[in-house]
C-alpha cells in the first residue's frame, strides 16, 4: 500500500530536477513533453474554437433576428475578457498553483459553451460565451504557456512553437466537422458537443505539475562555505573560484580566517528568496522598467494588425472581382501557412545564430510590409501570395511574443509568471478596439483597403517600440538593488562594482 501511495505522489506531485530539464535525455524524457501535449490540446479547445465560431453567425442571425455586428460582439467580448483578466489568472496561479486554476478554467469553458445551447437571446450569449467562457479561456491558456516555458530553456522556442500549432490544426478539423454536425443535429446540440469536448482541458490542467529546481552541487558548496573554519581551510575554499570571497579579499585586504568569519553572513538564504517570490502574486514593478514598457507597447500596437485579414480578406477579394467561392480559400491558405510559420520560427530561434528579439523584430517589420502589399496587388493570385506571407509571419509572431517574456532581453524566466498577466492585459485593449476601428474606416471610405492601412500603421508602431526594448533594458544595468540580508562588506563591493560600471 505504501508503494502505491509513493507512486501516486510521484505521478501527481511536483517534478524535482537538479537543473532545467529542457526535454531530458532520450531514455529519460522530462515531464515537460507531457505539458507540451497539454498545451497543444489547450490551444485546440480555446483559440481553435474561437476562430471556428464564424460558422454559426448566419444561424444565430436568423434564429434571433439580429444584425451581423450584434452577433460579432459575442467573440469581441469573449476575446476582451480573455485578455483583460490576465492579471487575475496570474494572481490565482501564483496563489493556488497552475493545476487547480487550469482545471477550474476548463470547467468554466464547458459550462459557458453548454449553457449557450439553452439561451434565448444574444444578450444571454454575451454572458455565457463572452464572460463565462472568456474567463475560462484566460484561466486555461496563460498558466499553461507559462509553466511550459519553465520546463524548457534551450529548446523553449521550438517546443512552444510546435505546441502552439494546435490552434491551426483545430481550424482545419473543426470548421468542416462542426458544419456537418450543425446541419445534422442543429447549432444548439452542436454547442453541447463542443462544450463536452472542451472538458478535456480539465484533464490537461491535472497534467501541469509544478517544476522544482534543486541544484545539489550548489547546496553542497553553500554548506561548505557556511561551516568553513579559519586558518588553513580558508585557503582551500578561497582557491575554489568563489568570486564573492575573492573580491572581498581584494577590496578589504582580508587575510585572517577570523575576518572571513565576519564576512560569512554575506550568503543569502535561497529559502528566503523563494518565500519572497511566492508571497508576491503580481509583479507590477515591471511597469517601472523601460524595456517592459516598450515591449508592452509593441504588443498593444501589433495586435491591431492581427484582425483585418481574417475579417476582410474575403470581402476585399470579392471587391477585386474574385468569385466568393474562390475567395473563401484565402482563409485556408492563411491557416496552412500559419502552421509552417509556427514550426519554422521555433527552429530558427533554437539555432541561436541571432538574438531571439531581433528575429521577432524582423518578422514584425515584414508583416507591416505585407499588410501594405494587400492594398496594392490585384487579382486572385496576388492576394494568395499575400495570404501565404501573412499567415507565415502571423505564425512566427503569434507563437513567440508571449514566450519572449521569458528571455533576459525582456523580463527573464524568473519574473515571467508574475509579468505575463500585466502584458496580456495591456494587449487586450487593442484586441477590443481593433475590429471596430477597422469597421469605421471601411464605412467612411467605402474601401476595405482602409482597414489594412490601419493595421499596417499599428504594426509599424509595434516594430518601433520592439526595436527600443534592448536599448531601454541595457540602460538600467547599473541600477542599484538593495538587499537586507547583505552586510556592510557586500555593500562596499556593490558600490565599487557600480563605480566601475
Amino acid at each position: 500500500m505504501a508503494q502505491w501511495i509513493f507512486r501516486l505522489r510521484s505521478c501527481f506531485g511536483s517534478k524535482v530536477y537538479s537543473e532545467v530539464p529542457d526535454g531530458g535525455v532520450p531514455l529519460r524524457p522530462c515531464w515537460g513533453w507531457i505539458v507540451a501535449v497539454a498545451f497543444f490540446l489547450v490551444e485546440v479547445f480555446t483559440y481553435g474554437v474561437i476562430k471556428s465560431f464564424g460558422i454559426f453567425l448566419k444561424d444565430l442571425m436568423s434564429d434571433f433576428n439580429e444584425t451581423n455586428s450584434r452577433v460579432s460582439w459575442i467573440i469581441s467580448i469573449c476575446v476582451f475578457v480573455m485578455t483583460f483578466t490576465a492579471p487575475l489568472s496570474t494572481v490565482l496561479s501564483n496563489r493556488f498553483g497552475f493545476q487547480p486554476v487550469v482545471m477550474f478554467g476548463g470547467f468554466l469553458i464547458s459550462l459557458g459553451t453548454i449553457s449557450t445551447a439553452f439561451t434565448s437571446s444574444i444578450n444571454q450569449m454575451y454572458l455565457t460565451i463572452g464572460i463565462v467562457t472568456g474567463l475560462g479561456y484566460c484561466l486555461t491558456f496563460l498558466p499553461t504557456v507559462t509553466i511550459l516555458s519553465q520546463y524548457f530553456s534551450r529548446r523553449r522556442s521550438v517546443v512552444t512553437a510546435m505546441a502552439s500549432t494546435g490552434e491551426s490544426f483545430a481550424i482545419f478539423a473543426f470548421a468542416p466537422a462542426f458544419t456537418a454536425l450543425k446541419n445534422y443535429i442543429g447549432w444548439r446540440y452542436t454547442f453541447v458537443v463542443i462544450g463536452t469536448l472542451q472538458g478535456i482541458t480539465i484533464i490537461c490542467g491535472a497534467l501541469l505539475h509544478p517544476i522544482v529546481i534543486k541544484p545539489t552541487s550548489q547546496t553542497e558548496t553553500e554548506q561548505k562555505i557556511t561551516y568553513t573554519l579559519p586558518g588553513e581551510q580558508v585557503q582551500g575554499f578561497g582557491s575554489s573560484g568563489d568570486s564573492v570571497v575573492q573580491s572581498l579579499e581584494q577590496e578589504q585586504g582580508l587575510k585572517s580566517g577570523i575576518e572571513l568569519e565576519e564576512v560569512e553572513p554575506v550568503q543569502v538564504n535561497p529559502k528566503q528568496q523563494d518565500n519572497t517570490s511566492k508571497n508576491r502574486l503580481l509583479d507590477l514593478t515591471v511597469l517601472k522598467e523601460g524595456g517592459f514598457l516598450c515591449y508592452s507597447a509593441f504588443g498593444l500596437f501589433a495586435t491591431l494588425g492581427f484582425f483585418a485579414p481574417q475579417l476582410y480578406v474575403v470581402e476585399l477579394s470579392a471587391s477585386l472581382g474574385t468569385e466568393r467561392d474562390k475567395a473563401a480559400y484565402m482563409l485556408s491558405t492563411m491557416a496552412i501557412s500559419e502552421i509552417f510559420g509556427r514550426l519554422s520560427i521555433g527552429w530558427v530561434m533554437n539555432c541561436g545564430c541571432i538574438r531571439k528579439i531581433f528575429v521577432l523584430l524582423i518578422c514584425v517589420s515584414l508583416m507591416c510590409l505585407v499588410l501594405v502589399l494587400f492594398t496594392i496587388v490585384n487579382g486572385f493570385w496576388g492576394l494568395v501570395v499575400c495570404c501565404v506571407l501573412y499567415g507565415f509571419l502571423l505564425g512566427n509572431i503569434a507563437s513567440t511574443h508571449i514566450p519572449m517574456l521569458a528571455e533576459d532581453d525582456v523580463v527573464g524566466i524568473q519574473r515571467m509568471p508574475l509579468a505575463v498577466g500585466v502584458y496580456v492585459c495591456i494587449q487586450s485593449f487593442a484586441g477590443l478596439a481593433g475590429p471596430p476601428l477597422g469597421g469605421v474606416l471601411v464605412d467612411i471610405t467605402q474601401n476595405y483597403s482602409a482597414a489594412f492601412y490601419s493595421c499596417a500603421a499599428g504594426m509599424g508602431l509595434g516594430a518601433i517600440f520592439l526595436g527600443l526594448v534592448r536599448p531601454a533594458k541595457t540602460g538600467h544595468l547599473c541600477r542599484r538593488r538593495k538587499n537586507g540580508e547583505n552586510n556592510s562588506a557586500v555593500e562596499q563591493v556593490s558600490k565599487s562594482s557600480q563605480r566601475n560600471c
